[in-house]
């Protein structure tokens, strides 16, 4: 929330995509191009006070290098009131190449942190080789009818750990193109990410491509 003496006037949802080269771009890096990008479209964003004053944009979930998206979504807190009639294009007009801009809302002034309503995401997972689909299919049930799938993960400066990744797979099916469906936990329930899904299904060796098409926050009816 904002300072008391600098309250939010209103808090914008922007529904947005990263495409092409802007996929190797770091989500911190991302968050300083929604910065600039709002400056250029005039928008009255709500900046922290003090000496280190930042502008009050939160990216909803960390979008992992490689991976492109047409589901992210970044909160921005202005100090005044506008329309967003026509914001979309506004806003288009002075993004970069790769940030598409899909929707924008308004939501309430003191509702949740963004990053506090992700529970999960999908991503389809394209194999650029040539992957048998019924093998693809036979290890993807086998991965699901497991009761347990342990992996090992690094804590930094301290030993490693193995944990266990089964409940935070959500969904994994194989469509009809050929393409891996993955349903996973993403926020607070939890992280996966798809390329340990790849590894535990044997084909981290294969070149493929990762793009996230929807995000479910606990607040909307997605699932």
């Amino acid at each position: 929330m904002a300072d008391d003496n600098i309250p939010i006037k209103q808090r914008l949802h922007i529904t947005f995509g990263k495409h092409g080269t802007l996929k190797y771009t770091s989500n911190l890096d991302v968050a300083k191009i929604w910065e600039r990008v709002l400056r250029r479209a005039q928008l009255p964003i709500l900046y922290t006070q003090g000496f280190n004053a930042r502008a009050r944009i939160q990216l909803a979930s960390a979008l992992p290098l490689g991976i492109t998206s047409e589901c992210e979504i970044v909160d921005v807190s202005l100090r005044e009131a506008i329309s967003i009639d026509g914001l979309v294009e506004r806003i288009a007009a002075v993004s970069p190449m790769g940030l598409e801009i899909y929707s924008i809302t308004e939501v309430p002034a003191r509702s949740p942190a963004l990053q506090t309503l992700v529970r999960s995401a999908e991503y389809r997972i394209r194999f650029e080789e040539d992957v048998d689909r019924e093998l693809l299919r036979q290890r993807v049930q086998a991965l699901l009818s497991s009761d347990e799938i342990a992996t090992t993960r690094d804590r930094k400066g301290k030993k490693s750990v193995e944990v266990d990744i089964r409940p935070l797979i959500y969904g994994l099916t194989v469509n009809d193109a050929g393409d891996l469906i993955a349903h996973l936990a993403v926020g607070s329930q939890g992280n996966l990410r798809p390329d340990q899904i790849v590894e535990q299904l044997g084909l981290a060796d294969h070149y493929y491509s990762v793009h996230r098409f929807r995000l479910h926050l606990s607040d909307e009816e997605r699932a």
